[in-house]
């Protein structure tokens, strides 16, 4: 008999999903089931958007043909997904979720209303009419364009790399591409089409000048072809001209600058794109909103040096042979992000400025991470390369279901909750102590806790001979809770606070 998933199964065997196009799994389903889309939301922790999808449990229950899991392409590399499995438990969330009350993800960034706060960010991912008009179709609320310049920059190929962590080959992305690949007349022609075709999308321009007149001259042009709102690049790490992208972010007189000759331009809302190349972002952000800004985006790329090869000690990507220093993305430069906004939003000066934020943003955790920090506005580019435009089904399912169960009434409520429990560290309780507490019936007993504790911690574990389980010792405990951090199946939670 096979063993009912848990939270955790569940999770795992989600995680092996190959998340395909066209599914085969779905397609085979003799019961118009769609499992894909069933274990898509189960993988970005939209749980209710699983309850509402599984619909008759009973119908996954009694399949006897199996159809999905011998429809599983993974089963050509090791085995199958277990479908049946994952179908039957997001069965058992039905009940438990799937009265939550929805809350409309409507919300006003520098003045323009946005139908939800999803937005490309200028990359890859929004870099020509038909991509951009198909994420709009899909219920993206807006798009920053890929940056446009006077000039066509010549790329080189290949240009993106990732980072890999035991299965996950995409836990950060580094790319090394410049600005639009399309001529200035093109990508105007770009903008007019998507403001005409989608007027009440949000069309972020991104620009990037070599001097004051071109920042000048693109702010104009780029107003008058449409766009809702500018955004100026003063952050792309691997631009190959002196004074060109996180050059000119990490002077604050450049920022000034440009910031003063793209406000000339336009009437617009203008945002002065962060880098995250420098130690305090706010000085930068201070010169920008000094001289015109409207707002804030954060963060762009971090320069980055991804791998060395040690058979022939080349560095990835390869570009015939060579690398080069790129821009660091993903999942794993969210605390990086978040460190920024929070540093900004803290600041008395900054503390009302919009901010766009960006960086690592993948599920509507994340999103809801950023916009308690006091975010109005996200932008995504590296997840869409992973997962395509489709995360936004569950960008904005998973947020409004969480916004309703919290009982928000809006987006807005939302933002900068985090902000007044962030303290300085001097303002920390040093004088009590939260001992781990932990599940015998769940534990495995592999021990994890107990060789991270003694290798890397304060040797307050032992393993019980008899049990085959960790003891603790509390006269050696710091409560650090790095066993609960490292339990592979969270038996380990944090415990009662004690007063030292």
């Amino acid at each position: 008999m096979v063993r009912a998933f848990n939270e955790f199964s569940a999770k795992s065997e989600s995680d092996g999903c190959l998340l395909c196009y066209n599914a085969p799994c779905t397609t085979r389903c003799p019961h118009g089931v769609d499992p894909a889309k069933v274990i898509r939301s189960l993988r970005f922790d939209n749980l209710n958007g699983v309850a509402e999808l599984i619909g008759d449990a009973e119908l996954c229950k009694g399949c006897q043909e199996k159809s999905c899991s011998k429809a599983c392409l993974k089963g050509k590399m090791d085995r199958p997904v277990r479908i049946p499995q994952l179908m039957n438990y997001a069965g058992s969330l039905n009940k438990k979720d799937s009265r939550l009350r929805k809350v409309d993800l409507g919300i006003t960034f520098c003045g323009i209303p946005c139908e939800n706060p999803f937005f490309l960010s200028s990359s890859v991912v929004a870099s020509n009419y038909e991509m951009v008009a198909k994420a709009f179709d899909m219920g993206w609320a807006g798009a920053a364009f890929k940056t446009i310049g006077t000039f066509v920059p010549e790329e080189v190929s290949p240009r993106f790399s990732t980072l890999r962590k035991e299965g996950n080959s995409f836990i950060g992305f580094k790319n090394i591409e410049q600005i639009s690949d399309h001529t200035l007349e093109e990508n105007l022609d770009f903008l007019k089409r998507l403001k005409d075709e989608y007027p009440t999308k949000v069309i972020i321009a991104s620009i990037l000048g070599q001097n004051e007149e071109e920042w000048t001259y693109l702010a104009r042009r780029v107003t008058e072809a449409g766009a809702d709102i500018i955004e100026c690049n003063f952050s792309c790490p691997h631009m190959t001209g002196e004074g060109l992208g996180s050059d000119v972010g990490q002077n604050p007189e450049w920022v000034e600058r440009y910031t003063a000759a793209t406000r000339k331009g336009t009437h617009l809302p203008v945002l002065a794109k962060m880098t995250p190349n420098i130690g305090n972002m706010e000085i930068p952000a201070l010169a920008a909103m000094k001289t015109g800004a409207t707002g804030i985006a954060a963060i762009n790329t971090i320069k980055s040096i991804m791998n060395i090869d040690l058979e022939d000690f080349i560095s990835e990507p390869r570009v015939d042979g060579k690398s080069t220093v790129g821009g660091y993305s993903g999942k794993t430069v969210k605390p990086i992000a978040l460190r920024f906004i929070h540093d900004m939003k803290k600041h008395p000066l900054l503390k009302d400025v919009p901010i766009s934020g960006m960086g690592g943003i993948e599920t509507w955790r994340d999103a809801a991470e950023f916009l308690a920090l006091g975010c109005s506005n996200l932008q995504v580019t590296t997840s869409v390369m992973q997962y395509g435009y489709r995360i936004i089904e569950d960008l904005i399912d998973g947020l409004s279901s969480y916004l309703g169960a919290k009982g928000f009434s809006s987006v807005l409520g939302l933002v900068g909750m985090a902000l007044p429990k962030l303290v300085p560290a001097d303002q920390l309780n040093r004088h009590s102590i939260s001992y781990p507490k932990f599940n015998r019936s769940q534990c495995l007993g592999c021990g994890r806790c107990y060789l991270s504790c003694y290798d890397g911690g304060h040797q307050a574990l032992e393993m019980d001979q008899t049990t085959g389980k960790p003891k603790l010792n509390p006269q050696k405990c710091v409560g650090c809770q790095l066993c609960s951090l490292v339990c592979p199946v969270g038996a380990i939670a944090v415990g009662k606070r004690i007063e030292t």
